[in-house]
């Protein structure tokens, strides 16, 4: 990380940066060894009485008192594209909130409310991608009221770590006491080479529905009412995936979803009986599901995987999946 001008440490950036993101190195201590140094990338949020706050990528706030600071400076507003698809964050935020559509949405602004009935916070969670036409508050406002009419906790999903993310929404939301409960990777891949794994699909059954050996392995609510049936089967192209369990066995060994939406592919709810992990079902379900979306045009996939999903999110760098962005769910106080 390159800081100096003519081989001296300088500090380039101001006030007027917040908003862009930045590089600095404060002295983090001074001891008989001489000091030590910690460098930070991420969006400068803001800069207020002799305090720095930058938002990395992760989503986690960094305060920085100003008098520490050694050097600083404005990097490009993401860092170069490694390995998959090309995507921007504008055209792949709304691909994922169709995969998870509520049972009912209104606008603000450009934001838009969703609420399923309290099943999964992608559908029951503030989507703000812009302006909500008002000042912040009192959109903060509207939101709350918009909830607990429904008798749901408030929540606002934002979006870190990309060209057009949601940095300043963070410090805005942390600021007024609302708490970050989770945070999830998005990872992106070429779709072909999923389709291409070397796995067992003989056994993978695809439907465009699901059935109640289905739901059974999903497990992820306590009643499936119409509202959760209404969420997995929306999409613009649902497909469900089936592997059937041992003789005697109601619920699948393993399962997925799938939901085809122009060039992406996104895949969910790949879940597999504890007691076959590691025999590659997880494999075989996410290439049978990539055959199909092939087949219907697309070239591109998605997932969301929470970050502290280790096993997860080793199985799906195993299979070319970088992370393009992280979103997370701030709960009101």
């Amino acid at each position: 990380m390159e800081f100096t001008v003519g081989g001296q440490l300088e500090v380039r950036i101001t006030p007027a940066d917040v908003g862009k993101r930045v590089s600095v190195r404060r002295m983090s201590e001074r001891g008989s060894q001489g000091a030590k140094f910690t460098d930070t990338v991420g969006v400068l949020t803001s800069w207020d009485h002799g305090v720095l706050s930058i938002t990395a990528k992760s989503g986690d706030s960094v305060r920085i008192t100003e008098s520490t600071l050694v050097a600083g400076k404005v990097v490009p507003a993401a860092p170069a594209r490694r390995r998959g698809p090309a995507a921007s964050f504008d055209e792949l935020a709304p691909v994922c909130a169709r995969a998870w559509p509520p049972e009912e949405s209104e606008p603000l602004g450009d934001w838009r409310l969703r609420a399923a009935r309290g099943f999964t916070r992608r559908a029951n969670s503030v989507l703000p991608l812009g302006d909500p036409g008002m000042p912040l508050d009192e959109a903060l406002g509207h939101v709350g009221r918009w909830y607990a009419e429904r008798d749901l906790p408030a929540y606002v999903q934002t979006a870190t770590g990309a060209e057009g993310t949601q940095e300043l929404l963070c410090a805005e939301l942390e600021e007024r006491g609302w708490r970050r409960e989770v945070t999830a990777e998005v990872r992106i891949a070429a779709l072909a080479p999923i389709g291409d794994l070397d796995a067992e699909v003989s056994r993978v059954r695809l439907s465009r529905d699901l059935d109640e050996a289905w739901l059974s392995r999903y497990q992820r609510f306590e009643t499936p009412g119409p509202h959760v049936l209404k969420v997995l089967r929306g999409g613009p192209s649902v497909w469900f995936a089936t592997v059937p369990g041992e003789a005697g066995d109601a619920a699948p060994a393993a399962i997925g979803r799938c939901v085809v939406d122009g060039r992406w592919a996104g895949f969910m709810a790949v879940e597999v009986d504890p007691a076959q992990r590691r025999r590659g079902l997880a494999s075989g379900v996410m290439a049978a599901l990539a055959r199909k979306a092939l087949d219907e045009g697309a070239s591109a996939a998605w997932l969301q995987v929470e970050a502290d999903n280790d096993g997860a999110r080793a199985l799906y760098e195993g299979m070319g999946f970088a992370v393009h962005h992280r979103y997370h769910h701030f709960r009101s106080a």
